[in-house]
């Protein structure tokens, strides 16, 4: 658990109290607002350093980092920029126009790829990139997220052979 991480997403602003629907649909008497806490240059500058530090405590050895559009791209960005590895885009939908690709930026098979979330309930996004990425042949066994709600999304995770690794558990944001 990362004391720093915890501590820079109540100082912004990023925990809220009150009657929330989550993107899994639960609800939830408090969210966490990674998105406050990612447009503020400090705390993520903060947040690339820590999993930049989990990256290299763990030995994981990547090729690309990927985000899921919108909330986890300005992670893969500054992740991206404060290790070097670059990054990928996995789209929600195919677009009508342009390229239709679901991965935006450039990725071969076989890349081990390092996915990174905001915050971790029921993995549904997370359990999405992996099958999209896995499905153009890139290899997924990580991914790195600044939340786990400790909702049972690890779990689902580790039924595909999936490792979560969070820089904080909802209950440690949670502690006053």
């Amino acid at each position: 658990m990362s004391e720093r991480t915890r501590n820079a997403l109540v100082e912004c602003g990023a925990l809220l109290y009150g009657d929330f629907t989550l993107a899994s649909g639960k609800k939830s008497r408090y969210y966490i607002d990674i998105k406050k806490a990612s447009t503020d240059p400090k705390v993520l500058k903060l947040i690339a350093e820590e999993m930049s530090l989990l990256l290299r405590e763990k030995g994981l050895k990547v090729d690309r980092i990927a985000g899921v559009v919108l909330g986890s791209i300005p992670l893969a960005v500054a992740l991206s920029l404060e290790t070097g590895i670059p990054f990928i885009m996995v789209r929600k939908e195919k677009k009508d126009h342009g390229t239709t690709k679901l991965i935006e930026g450039v990725c071969s098979k076989g890349e081990r790829v390092l996915v990174v979330e905001d915050v971790v309930t029921s993995a549904g996004s997370a359990l999405y990139a992996i099958d999209v990425l896995r499905n153009e042949g890139m290899t997924v066994e990580n991914i790195f997220s600044v939340v786990d709600r400790e909702e049972g999304g690890k779990q689902k995770l580790e039924e595909i052979g999936v490792s979560l690794s969070s820089l904080v558990a909802a209950t440690d944001v949670l502690r006053q």
